[in-house]
């Protein structure tokens, strides 16, 4: 039986008179959607400066809390700072752990990367879901997104063509060989899926979105074995028409009043090494992405109109750091034109992220950009599972892990998908943060959309991080960030069942005493 609560508001210093609280229903998936109708949604208002010593709490938990608001004063009489040194992105046996006295220590003077920004991708699946929906709650869900009362995502991915999650194969040139591109030409899925959307979404952040592109393939005819997928590479006398190809992209979305923050090298490229994986691609050895960065794709953007887009090179795993980069910029002339390193989260688990770190180490001067995660289905499970606060807290561990070392943002791949994770032409279904229902007139929002909200909502882009120590504390992670309008951000994860009390130290401002509830994500702000 389906459980269906709008809770009450039972905390004196709660939710404020305009923020609406999560209407919660319950799937047995380990924890519980928020459900949006046309008629009714949860939102979560934008916090206001509270005057030191006071502070704002947000909490979000298995248990069916939303961004609840609760409020707190530090003891400024305590500003005890010999906390014993430690990073909470390191590992460590658990039998190192002590849960009896947990103290967090906050320096704000102590800074390392500046942040990019948070969001998700306009994907054709994206466009097809939410063009079922009524037009007014279209609206409401990206409003929920990017709007002052939702999550405020910053960065928005867009797919050059085609991706599996698409209806069909297809690039921008299909048919006979074409290197000049005079048959090149935006599609369907352009002009209803993407653009569309990604207009509604420029207009609620006042045209302030960071959008990147990138090309999962390349037409048939400029690549060796003829087809979207498989073991292919782009054909040497077609390296030139591929660079074209993008700028013409950049070209044809300018028309539209829609530019590009930048750019990358190409999606996953090593789904070619599997000949018989059905996604697109199109395969880069480093040697070859160094020749076609350095001779074709850097000069020919660096020499139109978008020639100030960030180029982002790699677009893969963890498992490519820090070799791959390093063989594809051994070149200065390669560097030149590269300005980040894109990563995707898939094999996360295997590559510790100090692999991060080498690569920062490495190549200073280049930005780290998390630029795809998604849940896909183990074990035989349904690859959306409504409700599942695991996958949520996946999603936070990852951002918490990957912002201590060193990336500037984090990235979802779908915004909105249906009931089956899809739609994806080859299958390839997994979750996505909001399930979209069109028979119902209904989406929900998942506990990945909270657990992703609580980084984008409260820690705006040109934030910093900043240092962070204390005890060890099992079980639970955190970061902590300044912003850019002076508050402090410190974001904690608790994945115990159990509630733990941290005391939260700021020289600055004394002590805070928390306590963070089982399976939960706390978002705490100060100025």
């Amino acid at each position: 039986m389906l459980l269906l609560v709008v809770p009450l508001i039972t905390s004196f210093f709660g939710l404020s008179s305009s923020q609406q609280p999560c209407w919660s229903r319950d799937y047995g998936n380990g924890g519980t959607v928020c459900v949006c109708n046309s008629t009714y949604c949860d939102t979560i208002p934008r916090p206001q400066v509270v005057p030191s010593p006071h502070f704002l709490v947000y909490t979000s938990n298995q248990a069916g809390l939303r961004f609840q608001k609760t409020n707190g004063t530090f003891d400024p009489s305590s500003t005890e700072t010999n906390f014993a040194s430690y990073d909470s992105s390191s590992e460590s046996d658990d039998s190192t752990y002590d849960n009896s006295t947990n103290n967090v220590y906050i320096d704000s003077n102590t800074t390392y990367q500046t942040m990019v920004g948070w969001g998700g991708a306009f994907t054709d699946a994206t466009g097809i879901n939410v063009n079922t929906l009524p037009e007014t709650l279209q609206e409401t869900l990206l409003q929920s997104l990017f709007g002052k009362n939702g999550l405020e995502y910053s960065v928005g991915r867009v797919p050059i063509g085609g991706t599996d999650f698409s209806t069909r194969a297809y690039s921008y040139d299909d048919g006979t060989e074409d290197p000049q591109l005079h048959n090149f030409n935006l599609t369907y899925e352009d002009h209803n899926y993407k653009i569309p959307l990604i207009l509604r979404a420029l207009k609620l952040t006042k045209g302030k979105l960071k959008l990147f592109c990138s090309a999962w393939t390349a037409p048939k005819w400029m690549k060796t074995n003829n087809e979207y997928s498989g073991f292919g590479f782009i054909r040497r006398s077609m390296y030139q028409p591929w660079a074209d190809y993008h700028v013409r992209f950049l070209d044809a979305y300018q028309e539209y009043n829609i530019s590009f923050w930048g750019m990358t090298t190409g999606n996953e490229p090593s789904n070619s090494l599997n000949p018989y994986d059905k996604l697109e691609v199109v395969g880069w050895p480093s040697w070859l992405l160094r020749i076609w960065i350095t001779d074709n794709l850097g000069p020919t953007v660096r020499n139109s109109s978008h020639s100030k887009i960030n180029i982002m090179m790699l677009d893969d795993q963890r498992i490519f750091l820090p070799w791959y980069v390093r063989k594809v910029l051994q070149s200065e002339r390669t560097r030149q034109y590269v300005n980040g390193i894109a990563v995707h989260w898939y094999l996360d688990e295997y590559i510790p992220a100090s692999a991060l770190t080498r690569t920062k180490k490495l190549f200073p001067e280049m930005f780290l950009l998390a630029t795809e995660a998604s849940n896909m289905p183990e074990g035989g499970e349904n690859a959306v599972l409504l409700g599942s606060w695991l996958r949520g807290e996946l999603y936070s561990t990852d951002i918490i892990e990957d912002v201590h070392n060193w990336v500037t943002g984090w990235v979802d791949w779908n915004m909105a998908l249906n009931a089956t994770g899809g739609p994806n032409y080859i299958n390839n279904f997994v979750d996505s943060s909001i399930i979209v229902n069109a028979t119902a007139a209904e989406f929900y929002k998942q506990p990945m959309h909270y657990h992703i909200g609580h980084f984008s909502k409260f820690v705006p882009p040109g934030s910093v991080r900043v240092h962070s120590e204390g005890t060890r504390i099992k079980n639970v992670r955190y970061v902590a960030f300044q912003r850019p309008d002076s508050g402090t951000v410190v974001v904690f994860l608790n994945r115990n069942k159990e509630s733990v009390p941290v005391n939260l130290g700021d020289g600055s401002r004394g002590t805070a005493s928390l306590e963070l509830s089982g399976n939960s994500i706390t978002t705490v702000l100060y100025w």
